[in-house]
């Protein structure tokens, strides 16, 4: 294509049939939200009772691939060409798998799904708020945002980076299934048109759910009505800021945004855990560890018919179809970072560093969310099943310095929410236009529009439980296809070198 004519794009049919579907969504969420969310309950239903078994073998199976692949001779072998070495310094990279280990996620759920498992125990594993439910409780967080998330996000990036850097091709998702499908044009925009829309659909949630807790802020501080009116208005203010920032070329105001908001993670995160209760915190993370490495087998294969399908279906079966659907976001992030360090370095980070992460901020969010109720009755229970959106700010109230932590906790889900946009409209837009590393500035406007749509119209429809079965419905067939890639990757290793001594 010649230089980056929205005209020659639309010409593009990963581009025009992609946006085609995520815009046609997005008016049918909000002109006809009733029937919209019908249909979504319907899918969620026929989705989650027959596929449940495809998501959690193959996140366990993601898993099991990556150790065994770094462990065998093909470890050694490098992101890059053969004397390339790491782009970053090894506590540089650490660093950015640091960043890439948060995002709307950990804030949301870091104090609403522990409680939440505190209320109502998994599988009836202990007696609602008590001291074993709360253990139990943390053991689950742990197990959902541990080593299986981060082989999700892993498989994607590695395959991605091997292609891109090892073999020097585009960063295309259907590049990765070459070895599999050879280069026919139909099947390639095929692949690459359902995996921007998972993706859509996989950052619409997360973006979703940002509004969510911002408007749980924004109520809790300003008495604002928690109301599909005011979601929409957050919305379209958060991608009016941000296509300012797009328009006018100022990355450089990202770029800040993004330490402002990496900055306010370690202050919220420092504070909590000095104001909280410290010793309870180490505490509930060693155990919490324990835990979830001890029953990783049970958590991760819970497939028998009855056992607590209900359960399964509503925790386990939506984070990973949630991350299966935006894992080429987080993904391609990882694979572009990640140049020159070798298989084995790549899995070993990326199944360590960032799920560790996850779980300390669980510990100290969830774990002085437990103590608050267990040791002091302070009722936080209740407000999960009030309103899940606003379960850290009512956490937050209850330290010393409350309001001043609630702001700081507000002004880092609004950062989250735009630099999460960057980030989409970037990944989306070098999807769209044959995996360019620049992609042009008209199609970033098109794809934060289209994502901050379908985001309004999913919230419009049906709130947080149409975010969850856009993820649950996006990732079908997004899932399979990683499973093709990782066949693919054994294929091309073959074939590119026998594996190293």
């Amino acid at each position: 294509m010649r230089e980056h004519s929205l005209v020659t794009l639309v010409k593009n049919p990963v581009f025009s049939v992609s946006a085609a579907v995520i815009g046609v969504l997005s008016l049918l969420g909000i002109l006809l939200p009733g029937p919209f969310a019908a249909t979504a309950d319907r899918l969620y239903r026929l989705v989650s009772i027959n596929f449940d078994w495809l998501y959690l073998l193959a996140v366990f199976g993601f898993v099991v691939f990556l150790v065994g692949l770094a462990l065998s001779p093909w470890g050694r072998v490098r992101l890059g060409q053969p004397d390339d070495r790491p782009e970053f310094g090894f506590f540089a990279w650490i660093g950015m798998l640091f960043s890439a280990g948060f995002g709307i996620g950990l804030v949301f759920w870091g104090v609403a799904e522990p409680l939440s498992h505190f209320v109502l125990p998994p599988l009836g594993g202990a007696e609602p708020q008590t001291e074993a439910a709360g253990r139990l409780a943390m053991g689950y967080a742990f197990f959902h945002w541990g080593v299986s998330q981060w082989a999700i996000f892993g498989l994607v990036g590695l395959v991605i980076a091997y292609f891109e850097f090892h073999r020097r091709e585009d960063g295309r998702i259907s590049t990765a299934l070459h070895p599999l499908t050879g280069h026919g044009p139909r099947l390639r925009d095929s692949v690459d048109i359902l995996a921007i829309i998972a993706t859509v659909l996989g950052m619409a949630t997360s973006l979703g759910m940002g509004v969510l807790q911002t408007n749980g802020g924004l109520h809790t501080l300003f008495g604002v009505p928690n109301t599909p009116h005011v979601h929409l208005l957050i919305v379209v203010t958060l991608a009016v800021v941000y296509l300012g920032f797009t328009l006018t070329r100022l990355g450089t105001g990202i770029q800040y945004l993004s330490i402002l908001n990496l900055s306010l993670v370690l202050g919220l995160l420092v504070a909590v855990f000095l104001l909280g209760p410290t010793l309870y915190i180490v505490k509930t993370f060693f155990l919490g560890l324990w835990d979830y490495a001890h029953h990783f087998l049970t958590y991760s294969l819970r497939l028998g018919p009855g056992e607590g399908d209900g359960w399964t279906r509503q925790w386990t079966l939506f984070y990973w179809a949630w991350i299966i659907a935006w894992s080429p976001f987080v993904g391609a992030f990882v694979a572009r970072v990640s140049r020159g360090r070798t298989i084995r370095e790549y899995v070993a980070a990326v199944l360590t560093v960032p799920p560790m992460i996850a779980c300390f901020w669980f510990a100290v969010f969830g774990g002085t969310a437990l103590y608050r109720d267990l040791e002091q009755n302070a009722g936080l229970a209740g407000s999960v099943s009030d309103d899940v959106s606003a379960s850290l700010f009512q956490l937050l109230e209850t330290l010393p310095l409350g309001t001043l932590l609630s702001w700081v906790a507000l002004l880092l889900v609004v950062t989250f929410l735009i630099t999460s946009a960057a980030a989409a409209s970037y990944i989306l837009g070098s999807m769209s236009s044959g995996g360019r590393l620049s992609p042009p500035t008209p199609v970033r406007v098109v794809w934060t529009f289209l994502v901050s749509a379908i985001a309004a119209a999913l919230l419009f429809a049906g709130g947080l439980g149409a975010l969850q079965t856009a993820s649950l419905v996006a990732a079908v067939p997004f899932s399979i296809i990683m499973v093709l890639m990782g066949v693919a990757l054994i294929q091309a290793l073959r074939s590119d070198s026998t594996p190293p001594n």
